[in-house]
């Protein structure tokens, strides 16, 4: 499991990758690649084109992340999600908090 982050030239887009299983071992990785961030983005991106894996503590960890974007008036995009992250994401209704793709 890895995670990086990387800041837009203009600082207005993070994009969050993570590689391998997001679940709770993630979580102080997670945190810290948004939080270190001086400036607050406008757009959050998140991209889960290498995720193999995600479980219930990685949905609260969106959810972190979509409070400290700003909750209902952050954007928060999440990319590139395979089949079964993608089934786990609908379950759980997060289309309607996040604009997934």
């Amino acid at each position: 499991m890895s995670i990086e982050s990387e800041v837009s030239l203009d600082g207005k887009k993070l994009t969050i990758a993570i590689k391998g299983r997001f679940d709770f071992g993630s979580h102080q990785q997670f945190r810290e690649s948004y939080e270190r961030f001086y400036k607050v983005p406008e757009i959050y991106i998140v991209d889960l084109k290498e995720t193999t894996y995600m479980d219930s503590s990685a949905l609260g960890m969106l959810l972190l992340l979509r409070d400290h974007a700003g909750g209902d008036e952050a954007e928060v995009q999440v990319l590139n999600s395979n089949s079964d992250v993608r089934k786990i994401l609908a379950i759980s209704n997060f289309d309607k908090l996040f604009d997934i793709s």
